[in-house]
């Protein structure tokens, strides 16, 4: 039992004695108050509540301070009391007078006075530690949890004495210790803290109480959070923190009212986040305000088109049906025959050449595969178009038409004629010809015809059907309503940059949009434009770079991003969720932290399970990006989902019950350039039982033809086993028969030109250990050491510059003081070669004699290779028996 004096002014007042009855158990022993002495005892707390034990000793010195009217709390919020100021023990004054901390933090302003003498800290939470301290002593009682339900460890005291004392461990309930760190993902109550139940019990005080104190709390307590702010973006890095400092951390995060006003700025600072674009908040924001409006199970074909009796009679036309290329495709039923040959037998192929692709090659695996005949002219509505798109097609496209084209086919330009034709016949297609800089809006408009066309088509399906639905009779089952598949997005998109995904919403609201006097209605688009579209004063000015430059990276250039957007006829949904989407539109990044790796807990993939149509445009940029993305995704398409996501089995087309949906997904791949990793990824994940369609054109004069400076190049050629150990035999080849020719000094300003990082890096280790004079350059490097190893190599201070060309392709900054030029490997994009060759002219107004170009190639850069020196010349280099050949560029004087 604990005994205050009252000559010590030992008067509890009446709000503290409801607060420490509450909170720890006390009670006040009969007729204390009417003897000279107001005894109060201390009773044990409740088995279901061992948590309470840790304030125990806080309240005795609480009361004690009260009457003794000094000390106060240590800079960290920590009590002071002996060992034995627990449960049920008496405990004399003079072991109870508590000390200032000498930490460095310790301020006033750090705690808020509740009483005469009675201080706690700031924003401390039930997990935070509670230290017991009396004079000479540092104990320290710590409260370790672990997750939601831990346990309490008791240190052992050590006193002067050096006498250890017993630990003590006991469990929490699970939610005795809860993290109150901010979450915008979650929406629970988080458990209110004891801190803020003393903070409103204080508020609550009675109508007696003094506006003053009040006054004096709430401006201490307002200072304290300011202080403890600054205090948190410091750090807390004591060496007894540990654990400890893990609690406190978000703890610290809390605001210093009530625990009414705590929660609500919490929920209203999570909104702001959500909604603010600037806003750097990790959860995703999602329309969920437009969901039944855009729910495809509960419209019906009169609220979407007006002439309804057309699109009936449409429907049910057997010769419609038997036309229509989407029906042809959708509704072909394969045999599990069918699908065991496309799955073992091999491809056969056929070529053919159209006018303006040029030479293609037909593959199929079901059947022989036949060659289409090029139209040379084409009739809108002979196309099967949905209906709003043969009247706004000719429109949206005529930025792109010449005079030169016939009045009959006034709506498709001779490139885009014919890949629609091969588009509308749900075959997969690759082209490698795609240019930024001339068709590459062209094939941009072309695409986004067939996926919208393609989109309104499935959707009209459904819905046609849902009235077909609701008018039967009861009792009455049909299996012709089958027109979905397991989740409901169709058409996946893949870009590079955010300013692609702004141009293709753009040309999907103009192809919607039949006249200016009927605007379709499109949600979120402000927020659509703020955070995907740019601004013009964000480019540095001054900044020349070569027109295929800037037309790549032009715009919103972030790579980072993924949107989901829903279509009915009249009106388009941004931000929609993906199970509610009917198009996805994101980066191979965006794409890859939504379906994680193996073995994490947040990814999902489901909504890949029913893509029907992808298109992977500007696929060489992914090369430059991070390729494993593109085989991430490719692995994870046209899987079965997980999970059901609320779909109608009964509407599920038979195809996607068994797991066939891969069979009918149709692949668009669109790059500027033939490449190994993307042919692979069109022959081994495309399994369309239409077939493939790939331009296979061959480069008749190479980019070494655009060299115009007077330079020898000299092509060695290694030999090498396999396209595997063509790695290890480069590296031995360059550091044994390349290399020591350039060790001498007369060849300095050498720059090696290294397209792979990891090669990159295997030839900076090697010349770190033998300790080469030489700088280098890649794309992480930062612009001081960029702007340091350029300097370095145009004084001929270093003798070598390793040039990663990820970092050319990015940057595109002119080398001065080349001399000397090895190409470790052939570029991927083959105006690379050029461009860097052209370099030289910027060293010296003069022809130097003794510049030089070396080139490794091998039989599998033969892609590579045919792009800069031409496919003559690359047969011939490839069959000779001769190792090494020799060009020379540049006009003789």
């Amino acid at each position: 039992m604990v005994t205050t004096s009252r000559r010590s002014h030992s008067w509890v007042p009446q709000r503290n004695r409801s607060l420490v009855k509450a909170l720890t158990g006390f009670t006040k022993t009969p007729g204390g108050l009417g003897s000279r002495e107001a005894a109060w005892k201390l009773q044990p707390p409740p088995a279901e509540a061992p948590f309470r034990r840790v304030f125990h000793a806080s309240i005795l010195l609480g009361m004690t301070l009260l009457s003794r009217g000094s000390g106060a709390f240590s800079s960290r919020g920590q009590t002071a009391a002996p060992e034995d100021a627990l449960p049920g023990r008496e405990v004399p004054h003079s072991r109870l007078q508590p000390r200032f901390s000498k930490d460095r933090r310790s301020t006033k302003k750090q705690r808020v006075e509740l009483g005469r003498g009675f201080v706690l800290p700031a924003r401390r939470s039930l997990g935070s530690c509670v230290s017991l301290c009396a004079p000479g002593r540092e104990p320290s009682l710590r409260a370790a949890s672990a997750g939601g339900g831990g346990k309490i460890q008791e240190d052992r005291i050590d006193w002067v004495s050096g006498r250890p004392e017993a630990t003590q461990v006991c469990d929490l309930s699970e939610n005795s210790d809860k993290s109150s760190a901010e979450s915008d993902s979650e929406t629970e109550v988080e458990q209110v803290s004891v801190y803020h139940k003393l903070l409103a019990t204080l508020k609550t005080s009675p109508e007696s109480e003094s506006n003053e104190e009040e006054d004096e709390s709430e401006s201490e307590a307002e200072e304290s959070e300011t202080e403890m702010d600054s205090e948190g973006s410091q750090g807390t890095g004591e060496a007894d923190g540990g654990e400890e400092d893990k609690n406190d951390v978000p703890a610290q995060e809390e605001a210093t009212d009530t625990a009414e006003q705590t929660l609500d700025q919490e929920q209203a600072d999570a909104a702001d986040a959500s909604c603010d674009p600037s806003h750097g908040a990790v959860e995703e924001f999602t329309d969920v305000k437009h969901e039944s409006e855009f729910s495809l199970e509960t419209n019906f074909m009169e609220e979407e088109s007006g002439d309804c009796n057309a699109d009936q009679r449409d429907s049910n036309s057997s010769q419609a049906i038997s036309e229509d290329p989407f029906k042809q495709h959708m509704e072909r039923e394969l045999e599990e025959k069918e699908v065991e040959k496309m799955s073992t037998l091999p491809k056969t192929s056929s070529q053919t050449k159209w006018p303006r692709l040029g030479q293609l090659t037909f593959s199929s695996t079901l059947e022989k595969p036949k060659t289409l005949k090029a139209e040379k002219e084409v009739d809108v509505k002979q196309l099967h178009l949905h209906k709003p798109l043969e009247s706004t097609w000719p429109k949206v496209n005529r930025q792109f038409l010449s005079s030169v084209n016939k009045p009959g086919d006034a709506s498709f330009t001779p490139l885009q004629r014919e890949l629609f034709h091969i588009m509308n016949t749900y075959r997969d297609l690759f082209y490698p010809e795609r240019n930024a800089l001339t068709n590459g809006e062209e094939i941009r408009h072309a695409y986004c015809l067939h996926a919208l066309n393609h989109v309104l088509k499935a959707n009209a399906q459904v819905l046609s059907n849902n009235a077909k639905r609701r008018d039967r009779k009861p009792g009455t089952d049909s299996d012709d309503y089958r027109d979905q598949g397991l989740t409901r997005p169709k058409v996946l998109m893949v870009v590079p940059f955010r300013e692609c995904a702004l141009r293709i919403v753009h040309i999907f609201i103009s192809l919607l949009e039949v006249n200016e006097k009927k605007k379709i209605d499109v949600s979120n688009k402000k927020r659509f434009k703020g955070e995907f579209g740019s601004d013009p004063e964000e480019k540095p000015p001054n900044l020349k770079r070569p027109e295929d430059y800037e037309a790549v990276f032009a715009g919103n250039i972030d790579d980072h991003f993924r949107i989901g957007v829903a279509i009915l006829q009249k009106s388009m949904r941004l931000y929609a969720p993906f199970y509610s989407s009917d198009i996805i539109i994101a980066s191979p990044l965006g794409m890859r932290t939504v379906i994680g790796a193996e073995g994490e807990k947040k990814r999902d993939f489901d909504f890949l399970s029913s893509i029907e149509v992808l298109i992977i445009d500007q696929a060489d940029i992914y090369l430059m990006q991070n390729w494993e993305h593109i085989l991430h995704l490719m692995k994870h398409i046209n899987l079965l989902p997980l999970d059901s996501h609320g779909v109608d089995f009964s509407r599920v087309r038979m195809l996607s019950l068994n797991n066939w949906s891969k069979y009918y997904r149709q692949t668009l791949l669109f790059s500027a350039l033939q490449d190994p990793q993307i042919n692979s990824v069109f022959n081994k994940h495309c399994f369309n039982y239409m077939g493939q369609v790939a331009v296979r054109n061959v480069p008749l004069s190479g980019s070494i033809s655009h060299v115009v400076v007077q330079l020898p190049h000299v092509f060695r050629r290694l030999e090498a086993e396999n396209s595997t150990s063509v790695i290890d035999t480069r590296f031995e080849f360059f550091v044994n028969k390349v290399l020591p020719e350039y060790r001498d000094a007369i060849m300095s300003h050498t720059l090696i030109y290294v397209p792979s990082y990891f090669d990159y890096v295997r030839l900076r280790n090697y010349f770190k250990k033998e300790d080469l004079n030489f700088t280098h350059i890649c794309e992480y490097t930062k612009k001081a050491g960029v702007c340091r190893a350029r300097r370095f190599f145009l004084k001929g201070e270093k003798q070598f510059l390793l040039f990663t060309e990820r970092f050319h392709f990015y940057k595109r900054y002119t080398i001065k003081g080349i001399r000397n030029l090895i190409f470790y490997e052939l570029p991927t994009y083959s105006h690379f070669y050029s461009e860097i060759c052209n370099m030289m002219k910027a060293t010296d107004n003069g022809v130097d004699a003794t510049w030089t170009c070396t080139v490794l190639y091998s039989k599998y850069d033969a892609q590579k290779l045919a792009a800069v020196v031409g496919i003559d010349r690359t047969a011939q280099m490839l069959q000779s028996k001769k190792t090494v050949h020799l060009f020379v560029t540049g006009e003789n004087e």
